[in-house]
């Protein structure tokens, strides 16, 4: 008896119905779809070009594995962004060199002059991609599920296991070396 799919709706709701029948060209056309815009999420989240691959293809294996749990509510995108980031996150805590920081201190110095205030627009999008990757794992997470996926310390504490002030001072130590990074390069091209 064939499954009924009635819940899917949409541009892709043929390429989602062939792709749950587990066809191959469908899954090829749906990954082809969807993967510059997640290498993109995942080189945020990853050091590197080839640990934001990993995480692609990683990502894409549970968006296979899982399409049949795709309730059809959201976007499609929505939802693969959502397993890319969960990936990301799982191999994060895969990780054990994290170098989480339980105490910081706050260095008043590191903190953005007011003619700064709006430097981060004035970068490239890769000069400030370059930059996050360049924070360490932990900083890199934090400032990416606050600032890019919009989530509250509270919850980033749940997802990374660390507390809320934890969440909080990684967040603020990871603005502060972005942002002297930023007056660097600032400096830099205005020399």
């Amino acid at each position: 008896m064939p499954q009924n799919y009635s819940y899917l709706h949409g541009p892709n709701e043929q390429l989602i119905q062939k792709c749950l029948k587990n066809d191959r060209a469908a899954q090829n056309a749906l990954y082809k779809l969807y993967c510059n815009k997640m290498l993109g999420v995942c080189m945020w989240y990853a050091k590197s070009r080839e640990e934001a691959e990993e995480i692609l293809q990683d990502g894409f294996i549970k968006v296979f594995k899982y399409l049949q749990s795709y309730s059809g509510k959201g976007s499609m995108e929505g939802w693969i962004r959502k397993i890319m980031v969960n990936t990301a996150l799982l191999k994060y805590k895969g990780k054990k060199n994290s170098n989480l920081r339980l105490v910081t201190e706050l260095d008043e110095d590191a903190m953005l002059p007011a003619k700064y205030a709006d430097g981060e627009s004035n970068l490239a999008e890769k000069q400030l991609l370059e930059l996050v990757q360049s924070l360490t794992p932990v900083y890199r997470m934090v400032f990416n599920l606050f600032v890019l996926e919009g989530f509250k310390h509270k919850e980033i504490a749940g997802l990374l296991g660390i507390t809320e002030g934890t969440s909080k001072s990684n967040l603020s130590d990871a603005r502060a070396i972005l942002q002297q990074k930023i007056i660097g390069l600032q400096k830099t091209a205005s020399i």
